[in-house]
C-alpha cells in the first residue's frame, strides 16, 4: 500500500479533526498520529500582532514542501501524511499551518512531524508580515529556529 500524503496550501482556514478523521478513516495500520497545529498570536502591549501576512511563490511552494516531505517518508517508517499551510492574512486565534504524521509506532510520528515542522519553519518558501500598532515589518527566521533544523542534517 503506498502511503497517503496530502499538501495542501490555502486561504481558507482547516478543521484539524476533519483532516485526522480523513487520513485514518478505514484504517488498521495506524498506531499513533501525531498533530502539530500552528496557531497565530497576538501577544500583549506595543507589540501585540494585529495580524500576518503570509505570501508563497505557487507552485514553488508546494513543489519544496513535497521535496521533503518525501525526506520525512524516507527516515521514518509513517503511513500517512498531511501538511496544511495557510497564506494570505492571518488574524490572532486563527490557524497557520497543521502537520499530520501517521504510524504504526509513534516515536516515526513524533519524530517526523518535528522535522517537517522545523523545515516549515525555517525553509518552506513563504514570507511572512507582521502587523502592528507600530507598523508592518518582515519576519526573519531566528538563530533557534536554524539550530532546531539543522539538528535533521545528515551528515
Amino acid at each position: 500500500m503506498s502511503v497517503p500524503v496530502t499538501i495542501r496550501l490555502q486561504e481558507a482556514d482547516f478543521d484539524t479533526a476533519r483532516e485526522i478523521a480523513a487520513l485514518t478513516k478505514g484504517r488498521t495500520d495506524i498506531g499513533a498520529v501525531v498533530t502539530f497545529s500552528g496557531i497565530c498570536r497576538g501577544g500583549e502591549g506595543g507589540d501585540a500582532i494585529a495580524a500576518l501576512t503570509l505570501e508563497h511563490y505557487p507552485g514553488m511552494a508546494e513543489a519544496e514542501i513535497g521535496r521533503h516531505a518525501e525526506e520525512a517518508l524516507s527516515r521514518w517508517p509513517l503511513t500517512g501524511l498531511t501538511i496544511i499551510h495557510r497564506y494570505g492574512r492571518i488574524v490572532p486565534g486563527e490557524n497557520i499551518v497543521l502537520v499530520v504524521t501517521a504510524s504504526s509506532h509513534r516515536q516515526a510520528a513524533f519524530q517526523a512531524a518535528e522535522f517537517l515542522m522545523d523545515y516549515l519553519k525555517t525553509h518552506a518558501p513563504f514570507w511572512k508580515r507582521e502587523e502592528s500598532a507600530a507598523g508592518t515589518s518582515w519576519v526573519d527566521a531566528t538563530s533557534h529556529d536554524d539550530a532546531a533544523a539543522a539538528r535533521w542534517a545528515k551528515s
